[in-house]
C-alpha cells in the first residue's frame, strides 16, 4: 500500500486520472461535433446516434469483461493495454471517411475503454492505504466529472479551430503520457479468484445490451413482428444474464447486490447518468441549430460545469465524508433537475446570461454534490477483493444509462431523420427531452434517499 502524499502516490493517481479522463472525455466530446460530423460525412440522425452509441455500447457491454480480466491478470496490465488500444483506435477515428467507418472505429474505441475504465478505480482501491482512499477517490471523481463536463468545450474549440477529426487525434499524446507514467503504478490482482472466466455471462450480457440498443435506436423503421421478436429475445437475455451471474466466478456476482446500498447506488447511477448524457447531447445541438451558436460557443456554454466541479469536487467529497453519502446523493440530483428544467426553455436567439447560465450553474452544483459520494458509496459497499468488479459494475451501469437514454429519448420525444437540422422540430423535442431528464434526475434523488437510509443510521 502506498501513501497518497508520496511521490509515487501522486504519480499513481495522475496516471489513473489521465487515463480514465481520456475515456470519459470521449463519451461527451463528440456531442459538440455531431452536427459537423453529420454535414461532413452526410450522416442522418441515426448515424449520429450510433457514432455516440457505438462507443457507449462497446464500453457498457464489455466493461465487466475488462474489470474481470483486470482482477485475474493484473489491473495495471489490463489498464495499460486499454490505454494503448485507445490511442490506436483514436487515430483510426480521425481518418474515417464515412459514417460506417467512423461508427466501426468508435466501437473499437469503446472496446479499449472497457479495459481501462474499471481499472482506474480498482487501482486506487488496491494501491492506496485505506485511510487515503476517500481523498484519492474524491480527487479522481472530481477530475472525472471535469473531463465529462469539459467535453463540449474541448470539442467546440477543436471543431472551430481544427475540424472534428482533432477531437480524436488529441487523445494520442495523452495516451502516450499515461503509458510512460504507468511504470510508477503498483500491480495488483484478486489472488483468491480461481474460477474460470465467465465466458457465457460475457456473451449473453454483451449481445443483450447490443440488441436492446438497436431496438431503441431503430424501432421506428422496424416492422411490428421484428420489434416483438427482438423484445422477447432481449427480455430472455436479461433473465439468462441474471441467472448466469449467480454462479461462482461471475463477472457481476449476485452477492454484491445483497447490499442495499450497492443496489441503490447503482440504480441511482443509471438514472442520473442517463439524464446527464442526454442533457448534454440535446443541449449542444439546440444551441447550434436553434440558438445560432457556433460549435465553440455551444461548448463554452457548458463551462460552469467544468469550473464548479474543478473548484469544489474535493470539498464536496470532504463534506460527504463527514455527513455520509445519503444527503448529497439525494439533494444533488434534485438540484440538477431544477437546472435542467430551466435549460428546457432555451430556444431561438437564447441569451446566455438569462437563459443558459442559470440552468447550467444549478446543474453543475448538483452534479458536484453527488459524484464523489456516489463513487465512494459503491466501493465502500463491496469487499476489497471485488474492487475491480464493483467499479466495473458501476461504470457499466453509468454507460448503459447514457447509452439507452441517448438511444431512446430522441425517438420518444419525436426526433428522427434530419430533425436535428430543423430548428422547429428540434426545439419541440429538446424541451420534452429536457423535462424527461429532469424527471429521471428527480427519481434518482428519491432512490438515493430511501436506498441509502441505513448508511445514515
Amino acid at each position: 500500500m502506498i501513501e497518497l502524499r508520496s511521490h509515487r502516490g501522486r504519480l499513481t493517481l495522475a496516471t489513473v486520472i489521465i487515463g480514465s479522463g481520456i475515456a470519459m472525455l470521449d463519451g461527451t466530446v463528440v456531442n459538440i461535433a455531431a452536427r459537423t460530423i453529420g454535414d461532413d460525412l452526410h450522416a442522418g440522425l441515426a448515424d449520429i446516434q450510433w457514432v455516440l452509441n457505438g462507443y457507449l455500447l462497446a464500453l457498457a457491454s464489455l466493461i465487466l469483461v475488462g474489470s474481470s480480466l483486470g482482477d485475474r491478470h493484473g489491473r495495471k496490465r489490463i489498464y495499460l493495454v486499454g490505454v494503448a488500444g485507445f490511442g490506436v483506435f483514436s487515430v483510426l477515428c480521425a481518418f474515417a471517411q464515412s459514417p460506417l467507418q467512423l461508427i466501426a472505429c468508435r466501437v473499437l474505441q469503446g472496446v479499449a475503454a472497457a479495459l481501462l475504465v474499471p481499472g482506474g478505480l480498482a487501482l486506487i482501491q488496491s494501491s492506496f492505504r485505506p485511510e487515503d482512499r476517500p481523498a484519492a477517490i474524491g480527487r479522481w471523481a472530481g477530475f472525472a466529472g471535469v473531463t465529462t463536463a469539459i467535453g463540449p468545450f474541448v470539442g467546440g474549440f477543436l471543431v472551430e479551430h481544427g475540424g472534428w477529426r482533432w477531437i480524436f487525434a488529441i487523445n494520442v499524446p495523452l495516451c502516450i503520457a499515461v503509458l510512460v507514467l504507468g511504470r510508477f503504478v503498483p500491480e495488483s490482482r484478486d489472488e483468491e479468484e480461481v474460477a474460470p472466466f465467465d465466458v457465457p455471462g460475457a456473451i449473453v450480457g454483451t449481445s443483450t445490451l447490443g440488441l436492446l440498443t438497436f431496438l431503441l435506436t431503430s424501432w421506428r423503421s422496424l416492422s411490428t413482428p421484428v420489434i416483438v421478436l427482438a423484445s422477447v429475445v432481449t427480455l430472455a437475455g436479461m433473465v439468462a444474464f441474471v441467472l448466469l451471474e449467480r454462479r461462482p466466478g461471475a463477472m457481476a456476482p449476485a452477492e454484491l447486490f445483497v447490499s442495499r446500498v450497492f443496489t441503490a447506488a447503482n440504480l441511482m447511477t443509471f438514472l442520473v447518468y442517463g439524464a446527464l448524457g442526454t442533457v448534454l447531447f440535446l443541449l449542444v445541438l439546440q444551441l447550434q441549430v436553434t440558438g445560432g451558436y457556433s460549435a465553440l460557443g455551444a461548448g463554452l456554454s457548458t463551462l460552469p460545469l467544468t469550473v464548479v466541479m474543478l473548484l469544489f469536487s474535493s470539498r464536496a467529497a470532504t463534506i460527504a465524508a463527514r455527513t455520509g453519502p445519503r444527503i448529497p446523493m439525494s439533494v444533488g440530483p434534485l438540484v440538477c433537475a431544477a437546472g435542467v428544467v430551466l435549460l428546457a426553455f432555451v430556444g431561438r436567439h437564447a441569451s446566455y446570461g438569462l437563459h443558459v447560465f442559470p440552468g447550467m450553474l444549478l446543474f453543475a452544483v448538483g452534479l458536484t454534490m453527488l459524484v464523489s459520494p456516489l463513487t465512494t458509496a459503491v466501493l465502500a459497499a463491496a469487499p476489497d477483493r471485488h474492487a475491480g468488479v464493483a467499479s466495473g459494475i458501476n461504470n457499466a451501469v453509468a454507460r448503459a444509462g447514457s447509452l439507452l437514454a441517448v438511444a431512446a429519448l430522441p425517438a420518444v420525444v419525436g426526433l428522427s431523420g434530419d430533425d436535428y437540422r430543423n430548428p422547429v422540430a428540434l426545439t419541440h423535442g429538446f424541451k420534452s427531452g429536457q423535462l424527461l431528464c429532469a424527471a429521471l434526475l428527480t427519481a434518482g434523488g428519491i432512490v438515493a434517499w430511501y436506498g441509502l437510509a441505513e448508511v445514515s443510521e
